[in-house]
């Protein structure tokens, strides 16, 4: 396995750009992916009640298991924009359908931005109309960038491997920033591949995918109205096609969630605000579920966050975060480690000087490790602190 580069466009047969309509103060805010034939299709969705108008019918679109293209917009959300929020996203898919000569139900769509607004069509039509004409094997750095809000830069990678007799190739992008938190996160990301695998297999990859790399993301807890994920696999590579459970499925699932954790550290790392990446591993829990949810109290508390901005080694909020979690912890059987420094062992402080237990929070990236030493699970998500520009960022988001 090895990187490359081109992000969604490294694998065969997929052209990708991005152009700028206005629909944001500044930067590219449209984008388009496209394969050159009909690819095999898989989205996942956010868990929220409140659903943004291009969710609700990707969905219905997406169980088709076939799809072309992706027309995707930033800087506005059409979440909460009533019944014309619909009629919107429909003729998006209508006007990037006719520009590349496919059937409508096969273009899905996606957006990301401010909720309760209707999207400028008069400027977004001319935008669709832009973006096809501009399609290339190398827009997959352009589309990158043009599906970012807050995002302080893009967040791409392309990997090869050989599977089925073919060197195969898997290229990804995302965003998001802000409002994340499982499942999935205010997340838009998008995988394509040139391995030839059936729906129903590309499908249970990528859920299996997200359970150890977007749904293990937590910047501020919250799940966005727009969260998606698609994957595309047009078989251009020419692998044996997988299409049930076994070796060239485990191989492609491997691949895959090398590109998946990549993009979810990037979310993480790129957090509002952010000054450092996160590292929560829990062991030793009672059950997985346990795991999980210690790792994700941590991750998610503001004292924590905030301690971590401050490089402030106040181990007792980790302890206290994990005990509010629910899963079961006996304190006199627990350790707790920044980095490779032992902080808690066992029922008491260790002898650690200050200075030792602060000394890996001064670096970009801190692991938090909290051993329970109760029984074999063990989860990892990430995270990033809080820092002043959080506030910031999210005070003036509408304005």
């Amino acid at each position: 396995m090895q990187t490359v580069e081109g992000g969604v466009t490294a694998p065969k047969g997929f052209r990708a750009a991005g152009v700028r309509c206005g629909i944001k103060q500044k930067g590219l805010d449209l984008a388009l992916l496209a394969s050159d034939a009909s690819a095999a299709a898989a989205g996942l969705f956010t868990t929220n009640a409140v659903k943004a108008a291009p969710v609700l019918l990707s969905l219905e679109r997406v169980r088709a298991g076939v799809a072309r293209a992706v027309i995707v917009n930033s800087g506005n959300a059409n979440a909460c924009a009533g019944p014309g929020g619909l009629d919107d996203a429909d003729r998006m898919t209508q006007l990037a359908a006719a520009g590349l000569g496919c059937p409508r139900d096969e273009v899905l769509v996606a957006s990301t931005g401010i909720i309760g607004r209707r999207l400028p069509m008069e400027i977004i039509e001319p935008g669709i109309a832009e973006v096809v004409a501009r399609l290339s094997r190398d827009g997959g750095v352009e589309a990158s960038e043009a599906i970012m809000t807050t995002d302080r830069r893009p967040k791409r990678i392309a990997i090869e491997v050989e599977l089925g007799g073919a060197q195969v190739r898997i290229g990804g992008m995302c965003k998001g920033v802000g409002m994340l938190a499982p499942n999935l996160a205010t997340m838009l990301a998008f995988i394509t591949t040139d391995a030839a695998i059936s729906p129903e297999m590309l499908g249970l990859a990528l859920k299996r995918s997200a359970e150890v790399s977007f749904n293990c993301v937590t910047v501020d807890g919250d799940t966005s109205t727009n969260d998606t994920v698609f994957a595309l696999a047009n078989g251009a590579a020419g692998n044996r096609l997988i299409d049930s459970p076994g070796p060239d499925l485990e191989a492609f699932q491997a691949a895959l969630d090398t590109v998946t954790v990549h993009l979810a550290r990037e979310i993480a790392r790129d957090g509002e605000g952010a000054t450092k990446l996160v590292e929560i591993r829990v062991n030793g829990a009672a059950t997985d579920e346990d795991a999980r949810k210690a790792a994700m109290a941590i991750a998610n508390s503001p004292l924590v966050k905030t301690a971590i901005f401050g490089e402030d080694p106040n181990w007792g909020r980790v302890l206290a975060a994990a005990g509010k979690s629910g899963a079961r912890m006996e304190p006199d059987r627990t350790n707790l480690y920044f980095g490779t420094v032992k902080i808690f062992e066992r029922g008491e402080p260790t002898a650690v000087a200050a200075e030792e237990a602060r000394r890996p929070m001064l670096a970009d990236e801190l692991v938090i490790t909290v051993e329970l030493n109760i029984g074999e699970s063990s989860a990892k998500v990430w995270t990033c602190d809080f820092s002043y520009d959080y506030v910031k960022i999210n005070a003036e988001y509408h304005t």
